[in-house]
């Protein structure tokens, strides 16, 4: 009787929906598609679909709309995820000679600047939402697009520096932040702000004698201290720590190989790779990662979060670089190659190039939407994987 129940709520709820998340469903519903449009295709495609979800911003203000979702259309600009696609802009930018992709990112670091709070921090959320507090993790975040912009305007380093300078003024002695959490996500420590640490490597390059290397490395030493000895990382979820997103693990594994890289500390370099060897025994040989994962490295979801899938794959290509281990290489290819063939390389200008939350697009992460940071991973893992083919 409840099976039917489900059925019945199942069917009443696809009803409802338009005909463009209907279609969308029913495409996944098929499986992976076999064609595999290469990297350097969907990272051009992903580029031309961030200057979509730009310009298409519901709140039109020079920042990257959230997502598209094939349900009510274009979202609200989303501070947060600006502001390192700002940094993935720039990179790409640079290396294609595109001064139009440039001038994007400009334009998104100059709204950010724009929003940035007195003492430094930044907003959580969108930006049309409440309560509009600093939070750590956006402004870390935000930070990496700053120190990004440094390198190609001076007039982001004093919005660096406050940026910087608040982290640190707000970091508890231990290394963890406690007091500016998101109000967007579960209440707790949250090991994956290694990824915060990031913004403070990056900008201790560019103002090396502020605290924010020690910093950035208390940070990651405290996160560390809740890693088990299968590489498993506790408090490590937006909203469920016992079956974490490989979102929220990528960001974590992406800090500590970040503080390996800033400091060539081998502690760093094999911690990084107890967790990337356990993310590496999740992945079939498809090149699926299941979106949640447990404890002992088993799936907790049949869906694949296409944002972790990213950023994992990119990890496993900075330790294939930092190791030399061919298996990294080969389990980033696989992912990639997965991701790759979710992305439509040729439909609607909404879609195309775009990377949604969930395979299929119905699945929990992001459901029904193409998310803006998930096109930015993308763009990341698969100009990691040129990179290593030049």
């Amino acid at each position: 009787m409840t099976s039917l129940r489900h059925r019945i709520k199942a069917w009443r709820e696809w009803t409802q929906l338009p005909q463009e998340a209907r279609a969308a469903q029913r495409r996944d519903a098929l499986g992976l598609p076999a064609a595999d449009p290469g990297p350097g295709r969907v990272v051009d495609e992903g580029i031309a679909w961030l200057a979509q979800a730009q310009d298409n911003s519901r709140t039109h203000d020079g920042g990257v709309a959230r997502h598209y979702s094939v349900i009510d259309g274009w979202a609200g600009s989303y501070p947060e995820t600006t502001g390192y696609i700002a940094e993935t802009l720039i990179a790409y930018g640079d290396e294609a000679k595109r001064p139009d992709v440039l001038e994007r990112a400009r334009r998104m670091l100059d709204w950010l600047v724009s929003i940035q709070f007195p003492e430094g921090g930044f907003q959580g959320g969108m930006i049309h939402q409440t309560p509009r507090v600093p939070v750590t993790f956006n402004t870390g975040q935000i930070l990496i697009g700053l120190a990004a912009g440094v390198r190609m305007d001076e007039r982001y380093r004093e919005p660096m520096v406050r940026a910087a300078d608040w982290l640190v003024s707000t970091q508890d002695k231990d290394g963890c932040w406690r007091k500016h959490p998101t109000p967007f996500a579960a209440a707790g420590e949250k090991v994956y702000e290694t990824h915060v640490a990031i913004g403070l490597f990056r900008a201790a390059a560019l103002e090396p004698n502020r605290g924010y290397l020690e910093a950035a490395r208390a940070q990651v030493d405290w996160a560390l201290g809740h890693q088990a000895k299968n590489g498993w990382l506790a408090k490590c979820c937006l909203s469920d720590p016992e079956h974490p997103l490989t979102h929220t693990l990528g960001y974590a594994l992406r800090g500590i190989i970040e503080a390996y890289l800033s400091t060539r500390d081998d502690r760093y370099r094999e911690a990084a790779r107890l967790t990337a060897d356990g993310l590496m025994g999740a992945l079939q040989p498809s090149g699926k990662l299941p979106g949640r994962l447990d404890a002992q490295w088993q799936a907790a979801a049949e869906w694949v979060c296409l944002t972790g899938s990213s950023q994992i794959a990119e990890s496993w290509l900075l330790l294939h670089s930092a190791t030399g281990r061919d298996d990294y290489r080969r389990a980033a290819k696989a992912a990639n190659g997965f991701v790759r063939r979710t992305v439509s390389v040729d439909g609607p200008p909404e879609i195309r190039g775009g990377v949604k939350g969930s395979f299929p697009v119905d699945g929990w992460y992001g459901r029904w939407q193409y998310l803006n940071w998930a096109c930015k991973f993308m763009i990341d893992a698969n100009r990691a994987e040129l990179a290593l083919a030049r």
